[in-house]
């Protein structure tokens, strides 16, 4: 038995949170009945999301892809990733990247560990490479780290940011806010001209090559 909103995101129809608002949208219906947020379910239910029948996935499958520069990060549109990633079974996009970044993004129809990977209670690490217009300065630095007001309910954080090179700089976040990284930068007027993410929590691009993408083990440490 496991909670209906997690059965829907094992079967890779959408995230477990999504799952949630459909049952509150009256959108789920078990064995022909509305279901409501809290029941259980096992594999012998008939389990259907918007009239389509739910099936828990056989295999889960586990990617990761170095999305080049240009790219989108969704199922479709004009250079949408998933015209990289060619495989039979839907997928969750874990980590989004915008059209003008590129580095790590995971791909998997697991949607508990989509959930656990990008939920901001889980606080996951995510590494960058940053290359900027102009350098910045220590002070600039320890705001950062302190915290910057973006005009959202809590502030904005850097865990650490080190410099690595003329303008390059290696950030970490715990928090996954929209455009977070160049907002805080553009924030003391700097510019962010390359942002390349390396690796979300314990999962690292190594050495694979732009465009590529390879199946990882869920339990190591690509």
């Amino acid at each position: 038995m496991k909670r209906l909103q997690k059965f829907i995101a094992d079967s890779g129809y959408c995230s477990r949170r999504e799952a949630e608002l459909l049952i509150k949208q009256k959108q789920v219906r078990v064995n022909k009945k509305v279901a409501e947020i809290g029941i259980s379910v096992n594999d012998d239910d008939k389990v259907t999301v918007r009239g389509a029948i739910i099936k828990p996935n056989k295999e889960l499958i586990y990617i990761a892809l170095n999305k080049p520069k240009g790219y989108v990060s969704t199922s479709s549109g004009e250079k949408s990733i998933s015209s990289l990633v060619r495989v039979p079974e839907r997928l969750f996009i874990v980590g989004r990247l915008d059209k003008s970044s590129h580095g790590l993004i995971l791909l998997t129809n697991d949607g508990d560990f989509a959930y656990r990977l990008t939920h901001p209670s889980f606080a996951h690490e995510k590494e960058y490479i940053i290359e900027l217009a102009k350098d910045i300065n220590s002070e600039m630095v320890a705001e950062f780290k302190k915290g910057i007001d973006l005009g959202e309910k809590t502030k904005s954080f850097m865990k650490s940011i080190k410099k690595i090179g003329p303008k390059k700089y290696r950030v970490v976040l715990s928090e996954g806010r929209n455009h977070q990284i160049k907002r805080m930068f553009e924030f003391f007027g700097r510019t962010v001209l390359d942002l390349q993410r390396v690796r979300m929590g314990k999962y690292k691009m190594g050495n694979l090559k732009k465009g590529s993408w390879v199946f990882i083990n869920k339990d190591s440490c690509y």
